[in-house]
């Protein structure tokens, strides 16, 4: 068993008035080490413990402090307590995603729970906002000043100015809030349906696929509601009956389990936004974000569709036409024929084949090659990390700067398993702490591809943009990781930025020299020049219509949080999607349950649009000045990723491009669709 390195220091802190404080270090030694082997749940809940007590005792401190509040002291040691919280918070929804049983799975959310009633307590204490209130920060750098002041206004977000019953209020709904988040992802995650299909039904499918899914005793296959089963199925099945009824399982995932969570969640998220006078709960998420606002918001999903959905409507004409020759009488193109009918037209109009694509992506070699971009876009060297891992199928590794610094470590846990979290994210574990070598971020890819090696894990080449994706992600929490403070280190900008930098990475996976690095096939030839140019012929092709697709997604987003909560959830989300896309969403659709961001992105799922045209106006001056110009490199990573959360998002895009954010390479990028 792999022990956490710390046990809980003597007090550190007086209770009448704040000594110096506890140093950084100190703080990471808190966090110790990741349980990789717990001998059971309670070996998280005690580590869960060492958090809590830890945070409470900074609190009692800054709570009962006397004499005038200093930088120095008082967010000094604010700094710390919200450290713990975050990693805290890192930590334990990782064990809540990635542990092998539920009991230790469920523990990790209990600790979640835990530490989100007491950052709730926390932004509520009356006390503690006075005191960082009254530093006077004139002195200090910009960092700190920008800092000091978005704290104190997260405070007013909160309601600490409410009065006595009216802040204990809020604090019984965030708990609630707290609760009703695990178990919606808990719902989710081991809500996987099956299932059963005659062997004759996979027809079309590659034939990896289908070796790896021989039929049981009853000769039927089992087939989960796994994106690893799920998008192949829907993308190469060639029966329409087969992915009729795939699709009918698929969004029905945590139905109906999650209906009543999401129907609880948002009348406490309205009753919150009414308690602190706002209209609706949009209005009080997206004060501090870049937009600001539901109105914002809502003219940003306009002005997107007004550029997308003429381009969607060419899509879908073109596929329609491909349809009609494949389907003689075909009126419409059905909501479970989306994903099998783009590589028929890709075929039909760019002789472009994704399966001759998918023989070049192994996952070993694909890991390989975007851990080798990494190294040659920012001068680093990337090298495994020997540490223990929860799981055989973990990888380790750890970023070294090339002056011989390390800057951060991470874990690749890439590959399904039961019981998982079923989706891809980025988990920031330990922030990194100025001026220690051993104590630097701590990061963790969780996500859902296949492995192994060409025999094994072939992978879509929209999974290796996912792939790259995520890493974006994880870079970003690298590099920007150690700030003077924990509250502004790692991937701490605006919400509505952090999409950002990733979805500029993805632009690489387009770029033969980037793709000539790793991607060959089983005989060891390289992926032709050819090939990547259909692919990137292709990559305007129904890019309109996934766009109206996220724009849906995105309206549902916003307006269950804008808007009373509906009678009937399905048909609202059905409702709100098909404003914007132009294949509606059919009746059996209950996509609401299994739409993780409802509860995590609550009304900002916009972040997604909004990032993508931040990150197509950052990727001009790659197109510009070449995609392997060490100079461009260097400014993005010092311009953008190390800043960590010191300065607003939108002075550090002004700083990297010489100018404000526009839509104007969002629309060239989509309108390069229309010129096939």
């Amino acid at each position: 068993m792999n022990k956490f390195a710390a046990t809980l220091p003597a007090t550190l802190l007086a209770a009448t008035a704040l000594s110096a404080p506890a140093s950084a270090s100190d703080v990471r030694d808190i966090m110790g080490t990741i349980l990789t082997d717990p001998a059971g749940p309670e070996a998280i809940t005690a580590k869960c413990d060492q958090y809590v007590n830890a945070i409470e005792e900074r609190r009692t401190a800054l709570e009962a402090a006397q004499g005038a509040a200093t930088v120095d002291t008082t967010l000094v040691n604010y700094d710390q307590m919200i450290a713990l919280i975050g990693a805290g918070l890192g930590e334990f929804e990782l064990y809540q995603q990635v542990m092998d049983t539920p009991e230790l799975r469920d523990a990790g959310g209990a600790c979640s729970v835990r530490l989100n009633s007491l950052s709730s307590q926390i932004s509520l204490s009356r006390a503690i906002y006075d005191a960082l209130a009254a530093i006077d920060a004139s002195g200090e750098d910009a960092a700190t000043q920008y800092y000091l002041s978005q704290t104190v206004s997260g405070f007013e977000r909160a309601g600490v100015a409410l009065p006595d019953d009216q802040r204990a209020r809020v604090q019984a709904i965030n708990d609630e809030l707290s609760e009703i988040s695990t178990g919606f992802a808990r719902n989710i995650a081991e809500g996987a349906l099956e299932l059963r299909v005659r062997p004759e039904e996979l027809a079309g499918l590659p034939q990896d696929f289908i070796d790896a899914r021989p039929a049981g005793e009853d000769g039927m296959v089992v087939l989960t509601t796994a994106s690893t089963d799920y998008s192949p199925v829907m993308r190469y099945a060639d029966s329409d009956d087969l992915r009729h009824r795939f699709s009918e399982l698929y969004f029905q995932r945590a139905y109906p389990a999650n209906d009543e969570l999401l129907r609880r969640m948002f009348t406490l998220r309205q009753e919150l936004a009414g308690i602190l006078g706002r209209p609706n709960y949009a209005t009080l998420i997206l004060e501090d974000k870049m937009l600001g606002s539901p109105e914002r918001v809502q003219g940003l999903i306009d002005d997107m569709a007004a550029i997308a959905r003429p381009v969607a409507q060419h899509d879908y004409d073109l596929g329609l036409a491909v349809l009609q020759d494949l389907v003689p009488g075909a009126e419409r193109v059905e909501f479970w024929q989306q994903g099998w009918l783009s590589p028929k037209a890709q075929a039909h109009y760019f002789d472009y084949n994704p399966q001759e694509a998918r023989q070049y992506f192994a996952y070993d070699n694909v890991r390989d090659g975007v851990l080798r971009l990494t190294e040659d876009l920012f001068g680093v060297d990337i090298r495994p990390w020997d540490t223990p891992v929860w799981h055989e199928d973990v990888e380790a590794y750890e970023m070294v700067d090339a002056d011989g610094t390390v800057l951060g470590r991470f874990y690749f846990d890439n590959h399904p398993r039961p019981g998982k979290y079923t989706h891809a994210n980025m988990i920031p574990i330990y922030p990194g702490v100025v001026g220690e070598a051993d104590e630097v971020p701590v990061g963790a890819l969780v996500q859902n591809l296949p492995s192994g090696d060409h025999s094994t894990g072939l992978m879509e080449h929209g999974q290796v943009e996912t792939l790259l994706h995520e890493f974006g992600h994880m870079l970003h929490g690298m590099f920007g990781g150690t700030q003077r403070w924990f509250g502004q280190s790692g991937v701490a900008t605006e919400w509505d930025f952090v999409e950002a930098p990733s979805q500029m990475l993805e632009n690489w996976v387009y770029d033969y020299d980037t793709l000539a690095t790793f991607a060959v096939n089983a005989a060891g030839e390289t992926i032709p020049r050819e090939l990547v140019e259909k692919m990137n012929r292709v990559r305007y092709f129904n890019a309109g219509l996934g766009d109206m697709t996220q724009l849906g997604y995105t309206n549902i987003s916003l307006q269950f949080h804008q808007n009373p909560v509906p009678a009937d959830l399905g048909v609202a989300a059905r409702g709100w999607y098909n404003d914007y896309a132009v294949v509606p969403m059919p009746d059996y659709a209950q996509m609401q349950d299994a739409f993780g961001h409802l509860d995590g992105y609550s009304a900002i799922y916009y972040t997604y649009r909004w990032s993508k045209v931040i990150a197509d106006d950052l990727f001009t001056r790659f197109e510009t000045e070449g995609l392997r110009n060490p100079q461009t490199a260097a400014d993005y990573r010092h311009m953008i990723l190390d800043q960590g959360g010191t300065r607003p998002a939108a002075d550090l895009v002004h700083d990297f491009l010489g100018r404000d954010i526009s839509l104007d390479a969002y629309r060239e990028s989509l309108e390069r669709g229309l010129e096939e």
